[in-house]
């Protein structure tokens, strides 16, 4: 059994991994957007579809931040690690896509298979 302290930290760390799933969330769907009015008449179709690859893995991570909090019932704190490689992985992967279109620098996909595909 948890003791009241362990579930407060429990509580506390779950409501951070709602906050982060759903900011992260709100921003893949501005980016999405952004990708597909903005970017549509000022880059090649190859990286309109890497900025697309991008958001789409965004989305996924996403949506997994959100599920993190209920891996974390009846644990330790050190179960958010899933969370913390989510993000990680949004950072890195989508990142370094989403900073390659922006910035045409192809090389910047070389960072991309450290985020995790």
């Amino acid at each position: 059994a948890l003791s009241v302290r362990a579930m407060a930290a429990n509580f506390q760390t779950s409501s951070i991994w709602w906050k982060a799933g759903a900011f992260s969330g709100a921003l893949g769907v501005v980016l999405g957007a952004f990708g597909a009015h903005a970017l549509k008449a000022k880059v090649d179709p190859y990286m309109l579809e890497v900025w697309d690859t991008s958001n789409r893995y965004h989305i996924f991570h996403s949506l997994a931040l959100l599920f993190v909090p209920q891996t974390l019932v009846g644990k330790s704190t050190k179960s958010s690690y899933a969370g913390q490689f989510f993000s990680a992985g949004i950072l890195i992967f989508s990142g370094s896509l989403y900073a390659m279109v922006l910035s045409g620098n192809r090389k910047l996909g070389a960072i991309t298979p450290i985020g995790g595909r």
